[in-house]
């Protein structure tokens, strides 16, 4: 089955701006999600030196603020307004669980979706077990191996894959999606990656 190459980290707020979007145009499509989460501040820190801490306030308060209320409007998707005061924690496990469902075909899709809307949506912390292993539980996941096996060797060693290769190709945020090589960045670009499955662009950028 063709594809959507998504790269992301499980606590983006504008990944789960996209997410049920980019579900739907997958249902559509006849594509699959190849979920591929990355360590978000490793792959913004190796295309940005100064990193997220670069932006300048009124930067930040109008990308992370005025943006969000915007697009969660224009989607139709909850978001409970602020940047959640947890949103620094660690989220390895977060996306380390999102690696081993991908791999076994567990619902990533749905596990993906639930974390990011718990995050932005109820400002839960993504860095909390127990709080995940609810989450997952809540899609019918046993959560117990989920959480054994996303703590594993073979779960992180894929999540530092996944970062080195979204470093590789180019990647400098989240949510990032690949159709047929051809990159684009963000969720505000959900209609042309919709667009490119049905018809693809002159050029693909390299």
């Amino acid at each position: 089955m063709a594809e959507i190459e998504y790269f992301y980290g499980a606590n983006s707020a504008f990944a789960y701006l996209g997410m049920a979007r980019l579900m739907e145009i997958a249902q559509n499509t006849g594509r699959r999600i190849t979920h591929r989460p990355v360590r978000l501040g490793d792959v913004v820190g190796a295309a940005l030196p100064q990193g997220f801490g670069g932006r300048s306030p009124e930067h930040y308060a109008y990308y992370f603020g005025r943006e969000i209320e915007r697009w969660a409007e224009h989607r139709g998707v909850a978001v409970k307004g602020g940047i959640p005061a947890n949103h620094g924690n660690d989220s390895t496990l977060a996306n380390a669980m999102l690696v081993v469902a991908a791999s076994k075909g567990q619902k990533p899709d749905q596990l993906a979706l639930a974390f990011m809307q718990a995050h932005w949506r109820d400002h839960a912390d993504l860095g909390d077990e127990a709080t995940l292993r609810a989450l997952a539980t809540g899609q019918g996941l046993d959560a117990g191996a989920l959480v054994a096996a996303a703590n594993g060797d073979v779960a992180l060693a894929t999540l530092a894959a996944n970062t080195s290769e979204a470093i590789k190709r180019s990647v400098f945020g989240s949510p990032s999606y690949f159709i047929d090589g051809d990159m684009f960045y963000g969720q505000d670009r959900l209609e042309l990656v919709e667009r490119a499955i049905s018809r693809p662009f002159a050029r693909v950028w390299s």
